[in-house]
């Protein structure tokens, strides 16, 4: 496929075996290796828009994370150092990759800075969009922001959660794609399909609740990291319809060397909604961090 005379880079699926999970996982492109991580409810589709463009600079890797996608969905392992865990090994031991840069949405987010935090010598770069890190305390904000979010409470609650959106999946998603978004039409009806159509497979909705249920053990393994800032460059965005300038002042409690700030009009869902400036935010960021 071309676009404007310039060759589009091949997007390949691939399956890695890890010792704990399966992970579906996308590749395109050559040069400097750059991990893109999505949130819930989605999958490396969230990055559709993006993975084009950045695959002409990039060697792009877009995983589904363990639970989500066409990833397998261990019972247990949903702490996000575990998680970040399942990506080293994706890098390091299965694609040979030593150092990359990382960009991760909502959960995502929280996986990419614990793998920052975890294997300081892998991650160059890291991108935090729409997302706050549980444990960190915020300034007017206190260490539990995200705890004012209704589903979190909802989600982490083990089986009832499940049985009341059991059959409802599509509905259930669609209500959050419309509502923590600026522009309710930035994610299609076909794009809401391909979500649900992975949060329909068996044991996907007890997965993507798990992350929230986690969310404790993340608290005290993310304070207990933030004691030693990042050193590697951060860039740190939120959507002015929704976390907006609180992603930036997270991520100063965390790293020394911060950009960012606000997404205009935007929501929660910026890859999607904004990928064009995303593409702009990014390119920057990694041309100059």
């Amino acid at each position: 496929m071309r676009r404007a005379g310039v060759a589009m880079p091949t997007i390949e699926h691939h399956t890695a075996q890890l010792a704990a999970v399966r992970l579906h996982y996308l590749t395109a492109g050559d040069g400097p290796a750059l991990l893109l991580l999505h949130g819930w409810p989605q999958s490396s589709h969230e990055w559709r828009h993006l993975i084009p463009t950045l695959a002409q600079r990039h060697r792009v890797i877009a995983p589904d994370l363990r639970g989500l996608g066409d990833s397998s969905r261990p019972v247990s392992g949903y702490d996000k150092m575990t998680v970040a865990a399942d990506l080293r090994n994706l890098l390091r031991d299965e694609l040979g990759i030593a150092q990359a840069a990382v960009v991760g949405h909502d959960w995502g987010g929280a996986v990419a800075y614990a793998l920052a935090a975890q294997d300081r010598a892998l991650v160059t770069q890291l991108a935090i969009l729409d997302m706050l890190l549980p444990g960190i305390e915020l300034p007017g904000l206190g260490a539990n922001a995200l705890a004012s979010y209704w589903h979190f409470a909802f989600h982490g609650v083990r089986d009832l959660a499940e049985m009341l959106v059991a059959g409802r999946e599509r509905a259930y998603i669609s209500w959050f794609f419309q509502n923590f978004a600026y522009n309710p039409r930035a994610v299609s009806e076909a794009d809401v399909d391909e979500y649900a159509r992975c949060l329909t497979q068996p044991g996907a909705l007890r997965a993507g609740f798990e992350y929230y249920r986690a969310a404790g053990q993340d608290a005290v393994d993310f304070a207990a990291a933030a004691r030693e800032p990042l050193s590697c460059p951060v860039l740190a965005l939120g959507g002015e319809r929704s976390i907006g300038a609180a992603v930036k002042l997270c991520m100063q409690q965390v790293a020394g060397d911060v950009r960012g700030g606000v997404m205009p009009r935007c929501g929660h869902w910026i890859a999607e909604e904004q990928p064009q400036a995303l593409l702009e935010e990014l390119t920057a960021f990694l041309d100059t961090a």
